[in-house]
């Protein structure tokens, strides 16, 4: 999986790198090779907005696109909140798409064995 990392009014360093990529570390081995994860870290501006700390992956495999937006005051629980979701929505991504293929395999053995017309 390749990782993208990209700031916006906020400087990316060694840190923040190592902690995004090591988050999407147990991601790696479920999703293709080819698979291309977009991650966008920003500061709000406005002092005001009590989460500044804004958080968004874009993870585009064979077919869709998973997508989390996290929000905090701290960039290191926002990181840690967006990796967690992303993990959570691979997981669902990966049980409906073995859902389907067992669907599709049982399908296949009831029509061969002539239970279904």
């Amino acid at each position: 999986m390749r990782i993208e990392i990209r700031g916006r009014n906020v400087e990316i360093t060694d840190e923040l790198r190592r902690q995004v990529a090591l988050g999407m570390k147990p991601i790696e081995p479920q999703v293709p090779r080819q698979a291309r994860c977009e991650v966008v870290l920003r500061q709000e501006a406005n002092p005001a907005i009590d989460d500044r700390y804004v958080a968004e992956a874009n993870l585009h495999l064979k077919g869709s696109t998973l997508h989390a937006h996290e929000a905090s005051p701290e960039m290191g629980r926002t990181v840690h909140s967006l990796v967690a979701d992303m993990r959570r929505q691979v997981k669902k991504y990966r049980d409906k798409r073995r859902g389907r293929a067992r669907a599709r395999r049982l399908a296949e053995r009831a029509r061969k064995s002539g239970r279904v017309a």
